[in-house]
C-alpha cells in the first residue's frame, strides 16, 4: 500500500478583461489605466503570479486589446495565451474557460480584472471553498439598509440586510462544474447573467458565500481611481521599517495533539499552558508586539485571566494585527524557527505556512517556517518540551508610534 499523499489540485485564473469600463472615465479600457504606476490588470495578474497554489493564468480580453493585453501582462511566468472575450461578462467568462479545456485545471478562480486589491488569504479561502463545495463566491454582509422600489420609485419592500450579501471575486469552481453551467446557459440562449455565480445557480448549482474583504473593491468611476492612487500611496510612504522578535516555550502534559502554527498535530503528548499552548503563535504575537513596542502576550493576555483559558492562540495575533493596522501599519514578514524532537514538523509546514498567512492576513510567500532538533542536548533534546522563536518584520508611516 502506497503512502504516497495526493497530488494538489491544479489551479488556474480567469481574469476577465474584455469590458470597455466607460463609467470609470479616461482615455481607455478601465483595465489598462495606471494605478500606481501599472495598469490595473497588471496588479490584478500580479495576485495570482505570486500566489503558489495558482499554477496558470488565462486573460479574456478584448478582440481590440491584443497589444495592451501584451504590455500588461509582461514579464510574468504562469500567463497563457489570452482568449478573445464577447460582447457580455458572460461570453467572455465562456471563453475563457473554453481556452482552458484542452488541459482542464481542477479548480479555476474567475476573477474581475478590475479588482486589484485582492489578497493572498482571500484566494486562499477561494480554492479551499471550491474544493469543499464545488461552487463557491466570496461576499461581504451588507451594512445599509436595502430597499425594493418599483418603477415610480415607490418602495415595495425592505429585505432584510442579515441574509443580503454584496458578491465579489475571485469566484472558484471546480472547473467541470462551471464550465458545463456556461455551455448549458450558452445552448439555451440565457444571456445577462452578470457573474459566473449566477451562471452556476442558473444550472442548478447550490452556491457557498465566503467572508470577502473590504479592501477587494471593483474600480468603477473616477473616484474609485482617486482612492486607489491614494491607498498605494499611502503604502509607498510606509518607509519606517521595524522589526520584533518573540520566543516562547511549553512543557509537554498527558495527551493527544499540538498546536502549532495554527495545525493540529497529533502526537502522544500535548503541550500544557493556559491558552491551546501553541508555541508558534504565542511567539508571532510577541514578535509583532515587539516590533511596534506595545509590551508582550501576557501584558495584553494575562495567565490570571480565566477568559484565555483554552483559547485559540489565533486570537492573540489577530489582536496583535489590529493594533499594528490601527498605527497605519502593514506586516512585511514572519519567520519562525521551531525547536522539537518530536512531532516531525516538516510534513505540515506547508499547512502552518497557510494558516498563518491566514491569522495575519499576508500573503503565504510572506511567512517562513522552519525546524531543528536540539540533538539531545538540553530540555527540548530531552522532549521535555517544544519551543519556538519568531522574527517580524512591520512596515509604519514616518512619524507614527
Amino acid at each position: 500500500m502506497s503512502n504516497a499523499s495526493p497530488p494538489s489540485p491544479r489551479v488556474a485564473a480567469l481574469l476577465v478583461a474584455a469590458g470597455r469600463g466607460t463609467r470609470a472615465g479616461g482615455d481607455g479600457p478601465k483595465q489598462y489605466r495606471l494605478v500606481g504606476g501599472r495598469t490595473v490588470l497588471t496588479h490584478a495578474i500580479d495576485l495570482f503570479e505570486r500566489h503558489p497554489r495558482v499554477s496558470h493564468i488565462i486573460t479574456a480580453i478584448h478582440r481590440d486589446d491584443g497589444a495592451a493585453y501584451s504590455d500588461a501582462a509582461a514579464g510574468f511566468r504562469k500567463t497563457l495565451a489570452p482568449a478573445i472575450g464577447g460582447e457580455t461578462r458572460q461570453s467572455s467568462g465562456l471563453a475563457g474557460l473554453e481556452a482552458l479545456a484542452h488541459d482542464p485545471p481542477d479548480v479555476v478562480l474567475i476573477h474581475d480584472a478590475a479588482r486589484p486589491f485582492a489578497s493572498q488569504a482571500l484566494i486562499d479561502r477561494a480554492i479551499d471553498a471550491a474544493l469543499s463545495h464545488g461552487a463557491a463566491a466570496p461576499g461581504l454582509p451588507v451594512t445599509d439598509t436595502i430597499k425594493v422600489v418599483d418603477p415610480s420609485g415607490h418602495v415595495v419592500e425592505t429585505p432584510s440586510r442579515t441574509t443580503l450579501r454584496a458578491m465579489q471575486t475571485p469566484q472558484a469552481f471546480r472547473f467541470d462544474l462551471i464550465l458545463e453551467a456556461h455551455r448549458r446557459a450558452a445552448a439555451a440562449a440565457i444571456e445577462g447573467l452578470t457573474d459566473d455565480a449566477a451562471v452556476a445557480e442558473w444550472a442548478g448549482h447550490r452556491l457557498h458565500v465566503f467572508l470577502g474583504e473590504a479592501e477587494n473593491m471593483k474600480l468603477t468611476h473616477p473616484a474609485d481611481f482617486e482612492a486607489s492612487e491614494r491607498r498605494l500611496s499611502d503604502l509607498a510612504a510606509l518607509g519606517d521599517v521595524r522589526t520584533g522578535q518573540g520566543f516562547d516555550i511549553h512543557s509537554f502534559a498527558p495527551g493527544d495533539h499540538v498546536t502549532l502554527g495554527g495545525v493540529t498535530i497529533a502526537h502522544d503528548q500535548a503541550l500544557s499552558g493556559h491558552s491551546d499552548a501553541d508555541v508558534v503563535l504565542h511567539a508571532i504575537t510577541d514578535a509583532l508586539l515587539g516590533a511596534i513596542g506595545d509590551g508582550d502576550i501576557g501584558s495584553h493576555f494575562p495567565p490570571s485571566d480565566m477568559q484565555w483559558k483554552g483559547a485559540a492562540s489565533r486570537l492573540f495575533v489577530e489582536h496583535a494585527v489590529r493594533l499594528i493596522k490601527a498605527r497605519g501599519g502593514a506586516i512585511a514578514h514572519i519567520d519562525v524557527a521551531i525547536q522539537a524532537e518530536a512531532p516531525k514538523i516538516g510534513p505540515h509546514r506547508e499547512a502552518m505556512r497557510q494558516a498563518i498567512a491566514t491569522i495575519a492576513g499576508i500573503s503565504v510567500d510572506r511567512v517562513g517556517v522552519k525546524a531543528t532538533t536540539m540533538e539531545k542536548l538540553g530540555a527540548i533534546g530531552r522532549r521535555e518540551g517544544i519551543s519556538a522563536l519568531a522574527i517580524a518584520t512591520v512596515r509604519l508611516p514616518w512619524g507614527r508610534t
